[in-house]
């Protein structure tokens, strides 16, 4: 941090500087101090560079005052802990005098820092020598924000593609256990993409910032209603839930495959049965958790299978470690019911 006090040697000489500014060099120094880049220049004939001349944008970049800045080294206003390399490679500009640029972390008056790009040009005397640096500041704060916010984007679409990829892995190799014929293996994998499918269309129009319960159940159910029909097969209630994605993802998946079985072997394998899907949210032990009941009713009578197809797998493995819950599969005579079960936070509730 600088101090403030008394006024230095330097700053003295450094005020003396700009008056001879604006003697030589006139219109520029004019223009220099009303233009909205940050500007400075620097006594090269000293060590240390130090400056001699700061235009109110540059002040209003940094919040420091004037005199507080002049006759202060070019270097003591960068961020503490600034990497060496950054330090030499400066000094080498500086010392070469030739034009270049460079990026820079910097420290504002508050203790905050930024980043910036700097364009440091020479001014030569009648003799060619270079008497001071000409250095302008472009606030890379913004950019740096957004390059972060890129990298975690990809970070983040590059988990997604990768558990999309061992979801779909993990499909293909449970269908092909389960079948050898090629129409059904088709089948079966394409419904399955396309229900994951779906989901993503559902997070890619909110942005990946979830959705909620009751669309995800729509989306999932939309394939097995059928237009032309005035009956509505399926009943759903409950209150506004909104999901993150990654549940977004595995209760799409576990309605597909709940639905897939309806029509199959359940409730709306005939003509008549149909499908309750209701949910609640409770406080357990002072945490929220949401629980779903899927509930087929007027159907042919049920019986337990005689093996766990890949649906049965997903749902009470896949999709119970996914939301880190429950997940209770019945077969009773009156109709199949599944029981989810699983914690909330309570900002995605209203």
């Amino acid at each position: 941090m600088l101090k403030i006090g008394k006024k230095s040697k330097g700053q003295i000489t450094a005020e003396g500087e700009v008056e001879g500014f604006r003697e030589d060099l006139g219109p520029f120094v004019v223009a220099t101090e009303t233009t909205r880049m940050a500007m400075v220049f620097t006594n090269a004939r000293e060590a240390g560079e130090p400056i001699i001349f700061a235009n109110d944008s540059f002040l209003a970049l940094t919040g420091y005052e004037r005199d507080e800045v002049l006759g202060q080294g070019f270097d003591t206003l960068m961020a503490r802990g600034s990497a060496p390399a950054v330090l030499a490679k400066l000094a080498a500009i500086f010392s070469v005098g030739g034009d270049s640029d460079l990026e820079v972390c910097y420290s504002r008056k508050d203790g905050s820092v930024f980043w910036a790009a700097i364009f440091i040009s020479p001014v030569r005397d009648d003799h060619g020598q270079v008497v001071q640096h000409f250095i302008s500041f472009v606030d890379l704060s913004r950019h740096k924000q957004e390059l972060a916010r890129s990298r975690m984007f990809i970070d983040e679409l590059n988990h997604r593609v990768k558990n999309t990829l061992a979801t779909v892995q993990s499909m293909v190799s449970q269908t092909l256990r389960q079948t050898s014929h090629p129409e059904l293996i088709r089948e079966a994998i394409e419904s399955r993409i396309f229900a994951l499918s779906r989901s993503h269309d559902l997070l890619s129009r909110e942005s990946w910032n979830g959705a909620e319960l009751h669309d995800v159940i729509a989306a999932a159910l939309a394939p097995f209603r059928n237009p032309s029909s005035q009956r509505e097969p399926f009943v759903i209630t409950g209150q506004k839930v909104r999901l993150p994605s990654k549940a977004t993802l595995a209760l799409g998946m576990a309605f597909h495959e709940l639905a897939t079985n309806a029509v199959k072997h359940g409730a709306l394998s005939g003509v008549g049965g149909s499908v309750l899907v209701s949910w609640v949210v409770k406080r357990t032990s002072g945490d929220l958790e949401l629980n779903i009941l899927w509930q087929e009713k007027d159907g042919p009578a049920v019986s337990l299978p005689s093996r766990s197809g890949f649906g049965t797998r997903l749902l009470e493995h896949g999709v119970a470690h996914e939301l880190d819950g429950t997940v209770v599969l019945q077969y009773r005579e009156d109709g199949v019911s599944c029981a989810i079960t699983f914690p909330v936070l309570d900002d995605r509730n209203e």
